[in-house]
């Protein structure tokens, strides 16, 4: 017997369904997935679905069922509840849907809140939302389907979402020569881009990097400590500071650096993670 998202129940004769591993490097989340199913990526957001035609916003194929995961760095320290009112507002406005009271949720001991948005009575669709908090970090969830698909598809998407687990540390992460992690897909680039007025050009390196900022700080934030670096200062962006990047203060021993993670330009588009070695 599986518990669906709204707590209703429906019994499973069989559910054998081959999964996969999902982890997501930089928000350090892991899920659990059907072996069909497909991974799409929409910036600071993630969707699963077994047909990536599912998300397209004129698909009325048979196949409709999707899950999406927001991610979002709470460096202003925001209450998650109003981080979530704010969420269901815009989704319920672009849908052209109205929301109903939330409720509590939580999933391992991560609390959050849920509610089943009530969509236009001619829509066939059943929209699923929720938010769960982690630190700085909070994960939207939002779950769409059609409500003929929903004994079939509410108990799978349930037990994927209850997969949800958070990673201590990333797989394959790479160093710089220095021992301070990288986030996947960086390339390196030139300091003096960002910089200005750089007197020792051997202290500094550059990376360049297509992950948003908030991802960057999460990805820094958890695997600073487990490359046995201590985060002597931190002071996230954005922040209420005339300094408009993220920074943090690191030592490992006699050895100490700065990192500063820059957004990117009208002209280039792309963060930067910018190194500097102070000892």
């Amino acid at each position: 017997m599986y518990m669906t998202l709204k707590g209703q129940f429906f019994i499973i004769i069989q559910y054998n369904i081959p999964m996969k591993s999902f982890q997501h490097p930089l928000w350090g989340y892991e899920i659990q997935i059907p072996n069909t199913w497909f991974h799409m990526r929409f910036k600071d957001k993630d969707g699963f679905a077994a047909n990536p035609k599912a998300f397209e916003p004129d698909y009325e194929g048979e196949r409709l069922g999707q899950l999406l995961i927001h991610g979002e760095w709470n460096a202003l320290q925001k209450p998650a509840e109003v981080l979530w009112k704010q969420h269901i507002s815009k989704t319920a406005m672009l849908l052209g849907a109205k929301d109903i009271a939330s409720a509590p949720w939580s999933i391992k001991g991560y609390s959050g809140y849920e509610v089943e948005i009530v969509l236009p009575k001619k829509s066939e669709k059943r929209l699923w939302a929720g938010v769960l908090e982690r630190g700085w970090l909070v994960l939207t969830f939002m779950v769409l389907h059609w409500k003929v698909n929903r004994e079939s598809f509410e108990p799978l998407v349930s037990e994927v979402i209850k997969s949800l687990r958070f990673i201590e540390q990333a797989k394959g992460v790479s160093t710089t020569q220095k021992g301070i992690p990288l986030p996947p897909g960086v390339t390196p680039a030139d300091p003096s881009t960002i910089i200005n007025d750089i007197l020792e050009p051997e202290a500094w390196q550059a990376y360049q990097s297509h992950h948003p900022l908030g991802q960057l700080q999460a990805f820094y934030t958890r695997e600073l400590p487990q490359y046995e670096w201590d985060i002597e200062e931190y002071i996230p962006f954005p922040n209420q500071g005339e300094h408009p990047f993220a920074r943090y203060k690191i030592n490992k021993g006699d050895r100490s650096s700065l990192i500063g993670l820059f957004s990117g330009t009208e002209k280039d588009e792309h963060n930067m993670i910018v190194l500097k070695k102070t000892t």
